[in-house]
């Protein structure tokens, strides 16, 4: 039973660390695009085409479904730890 919990909280960092790796290139990666837009709009000063927002909705979906996922319904709930003492 203590392997098992184990197990479990290893995973769950594991989870935890994905999305926090997750969440910090999707950030570092939209700041870049953002800097390339803006700076493409200065040059280009007719052009005011917000291109770097389609990858930040799509990829920022994305990363809040992964949140979710993690935060929310990663965790066993108290039906699925009765459940499986009952199995058990």
């Amino acid at each position: 039973m203590a392997d098992e919990k184990y197990i479990r909280a290893k995973k769950r960092v594991k989870d935890i660390k994905d999305f926090y790796i997750h969440l910090i290139i999707f950030l570092i990666i939209v700041t870049i695009l953002t800097i390339i837009n803006v700076a493409s709009f200065i040059i280009n000063s007719e052009d005011g085409n917000l291109w770097f927002l389609f990858p930040l909705g799509f990829w920022g979906f994305a990363v809040l479904m992964h949140g979710l996922k993690t935060f929310v319904f990663g965790h066993e709930s108290s039906w699925e730890k009765r459940k499986i003492k009952e199995v058990m």
